[in-house]
């Protein structure tokens, strides 16, 4: 077998094999300390229809001035966001600081059956 063929074989196969991986698409909500319960119901929405897509979330918290002197306010709101889609949703990664904000990702229940 020549080189030039054998390149066209692993090429092929590894367009074969790119095409056979699925994508997990990662979304974000942002949120603050002080964000109101009416507009985290939109985020915690939008999350939902995402996570029922497939789709993870990650849910961050950022933290302005003082505010950082009270994360347990934040980890109060992610827990409850995390129990509110808990029925189709697992946490990936618990909550926890990097930098100024605090993140937790969330995956749809089904991807670790996959």
């Amino acid at each position: 077998m020549d080189f030039g063929k054998f390149l066209y074989e692993k090429t092929k196969k590894e367009r074969e094999a790119r095409k056979a991986q699925k994508k997990v698409e990662i979304k974000e909500i942002r949120l603050r300390p002080k964000t109101s319960e009416h507009h985290r119901g939109f985020k915690v929405r939008d999350a939902r229809r995402w996570l029922e897509e497939g789709k993870k979330v990650k849910v961050r918290i950022r933290f302005r001035g003082r505010e950082r002197d009270y994360p347990e306010i934040a980890l109060d709101d992610l827990k409850s966001i995390a129990t509110e889609l808990e029925d189709i949703a697992v946490v990936e990664q618990s909550p926890a600081f990097e930098g100024r904000t605090m993140l937790m990702v969330l995956a749809p229940q089904g991807m670790d059956k996959k």
